[in-house]
């Protein structure tokens, strides 16, 4: 009796999936995150010796030739959550040094709107509750819009 074994070689191979994006904003209106990859998975670290978490920053670029610049929270403001809402911890979000909230608000005038600009985010955490411990997490929209000059 005689038994044949077939053996098929190949060379190695290996593979990469690549996904990629661009965004090539309005000449007209725009407020970007100088960084492309703001607000993917950003974290705010603990400080420990304070008993606080971290502020997150992030510079912008704005423009806006249709009047002055807007911004707002998608929702209203968020809390760090950790599936107690005892233990929230409430977010404050800063853009261009002004408080955000449900409404739009003025965050760059007309004429620096018109000119462009850039300009600060900042997202900074509230006191730490007594007993809070664990991963806190929260997601959020910050929208921009433009008001039309008024006549």
């Amino acid at each position: 009796m005689v038994f044949g074994v077939s053996s098929a070689w190949a060379a190695d191979s290996t593979s990469t999936q690549i996904n990629i994006s661009a965004t090539v904003p309005s000449t007209a209106f725009y407020a970007q995150a100088s960084s492309p990859t703001f607000g993917q998975a950003e974290v705010m670290g603990y400080d420990i010796a304070q008993n606080k978490i971290n502020s997150l920053r992030e510079n912008f670029t704005y423009k806006s030739t249709g009047g002055a610049l807007r911004a707002y929270i998608d929702g209203g403001p968020r809390a760090l959550f950790n599936g107690n809402t005892a233990h929230n911890i409430p977010l404050t979000t800063k853009f261009n040094g002004v408080t955000l909230t449900a409404a739009a608000l003025e965050v760059a005038t007309a004429p620096a709107s018109a000119a462009g600009g850039t300009a600060e985010l900042e997202v900074s955490a509230g006191a730490i509750p007594t007993g809070a411990s664990g991963n806190f997490s929260t997601a959020f929209t910050v929208m921009f819009d433009s008001t039309p000059p008024t006549p």
